[in-house]
């Protein structure tokens, strides 16, 4: 007697596998659709942020504003926002200053979405904001009297040095880049370039503090040295006192972002950098007196 195998037939699994591929090309596609959509929205809100500021600062193009976190849509939908940030270059204030940098860090944001979309930012809620000013060394060379001082150019310096000078040749004057002190309303300065005497150019090195006094920052010069083919030698007293006072100035920084009051300063190599914070604020206190 002959015994059939009575089994079903075994299915090569071929279906199934093409079922499977095709889920996952569905849930790619929907991801890709959807990531789309995410980035889309908060293009569109970041350009609406963007044209909003343009017109508080009276600027004259659209500054940066990135919403940071992903996805966009879930913070959008909750209208809470956990950071946002925006910077603008070229920012003229009181007709003097004309490339000023400004940055603002915005967090804990309550905008809902309806009011973000349809552009109406002014009662945007801010629970912390960080704002700064960056004001470059060719701006601070139209300030007077620092208009005397040709190729004036300035970096940071150690305050300690500035305030009582130094009995030891060898040891550094100014601070190495990353090295700058923070958080704090003083901070030493070395201006340099050359200034016309009698006919002759001098090339000087002063060296100075930075102090803050509400919006303005003023410069008061301690000590000057001279230059000579990359060495220096420190200038005689009754010459310092005469040339001392053509590095003496006052920098009006205007406001910071959104009204935010200066509370440190800091100097880096080629610009001096005011910061702020301020607490529970509104976007419709964008620094309107930034423009000039």
């Amino acid at each position: 007697m002959t015994q059939y195998d009575t089994s079903a037939p075994r299915p090569d699994g071929r279906p199934r596998g093409r079922r499977a591929r095709r889920i996952i090309i569905v849930v790619v596609v929907l991801a890709a659709i959807l990531t789309a959509a995410d980035f889309g929205a908060a293009a569109f809100a970041e350009h609406t942020v963007s044209q909003k500021t343009r017109e508080q600062f009276k600027l004259s193009q659209d500054p940066a504003v990135t919403v940071h976190g992903f996805p966009f849509l879930t913070q959008a939908l909750g209208g809470e926002y956990g950071h946002i940030s925006l910077s603008a270059v070229g920012v003229p204030i009181q007709d003097i200053l004309r490339d000023v940098e400004l940055k603002a860090d915005l967090r804990d944001v309550d905008a809902p979405l309806s009011d973000l979309m349809g552009g109406r930012v002014e009662q945007v809620k801010i629970g912390t904001l960080e704002g700064s000013v960056k004001i470059k060394d060719s701006d601070i060379a139209r300030v007077e009297p620092l208009t005397k001082i040709e190729n004036l150019r300035i970096d940071p310096a150690d305050e300690d040095y500035v305030r009582n000078g130094g009995s030891d040749p060898e040891a550094p004057t100014t601070i190495e880049p990353g090295d700058e002190a923070l958080d704090d309303a003083s901070a030493g300065v070395r201006m340099s370039g050359t200034l016309q005497l009698a006919g002759e150019q001098l090339e000087l090195y002063c060296f100075a503090m930075i102090e803050l006094d509400g919006t303005a920052i003023h410069i008061t010069p301690e000590r000057l040295q001279f230059g000579n083919d990359g060495e220096t030698t420190i200038v005689p007293p009754q010459v310092q006192k005469a040339l001392l006072p053509n590095f003496k100035a006052t920098v009006d920084a205007g406001s910071l972002p959104f009204e935010v009051t200066p509370k440190a300063v800091r100097v880096e190599q080629g610009a001096v950098i005011l910061k702020g914070e301020a607490k529970n604020v509104t976007f419709a206190g964008a620094g309107a007196t930034a423009g000039g």
